[in-house]
């Protein structure tokens, strides 16, 4: 069974921890290693979570058994637009129900904290086609894309997806 925690200041370990095992196994076909690790210090690093926690952003860990396998970040970042910042889920239980969960969970909580009809809008590299197909599975589109600097000479060369929530 899966449950779900929102995260404050105290879980930032639990969410560290999460990332530095599901990030590189998620990236490590499409990115190099170096940007890899420029990306984990850049968005998992203590500082870098705490002040997205101050900015805004909503983590909630996803529990599997009491286990925490994955968590997913979202943020208001304007009137009726909502960014899925991050949904990420230990490899082991991708392909069982428990990322849909996820998404549902994030999006039942954009219902419950915004004025409906809103949007939800998420970032998704190009050359990642399993989740891209997962996103449209769910009910989401391209909407555009781009290529984004990062710093340090990275780019995140993404797919923005939306999604209509009623």
């Amino acid at each position: 069974m899966v449950q779900f925690k929102k995260a404050d200041i105290t879980l930032v370990p639990t969410i560290m921890e999460l990332a530095q095992e599901i990030f590189p196994a998620t990236y490590g076909p499409i990115l190099s290693s170096e940007q890899i690790d420029y990306m984990m210090e850049w968005m998992y690093s203590r500082e870098s979570l705490e002040k997205q926690l101050e900015e805004g952003h909503v983590y909630h860990i996803a529990l599997f058994d009491n286990v925490p396998v994955g968590y997913f970040s979202v943020q208001m970042v304007e009137e009726g637009v909502w960014h899925l910042q991050k949904i990420y889920l230990k490899p082991g239980l991708q392909g069982k129900s428990v990322g849909k969960q996820m998404f549902l969970s994030a999006v039942g909580y954009i219902r419950e904290n915004s004025q409906l009809p809103c949007v939800v809008e998420l970032n998704v590299n190009r050359n990642n086609t399993k989740a891209i197909r997962f996103y449209e599975h769910m009910g989401m589109h391209k909407a555009s894309q781009g290529d984004f600097p990062i710093g340090n000479g990275y780019y995140m060369n993404d797919y923005i997806m939306a999604l209509e929530v009623k």
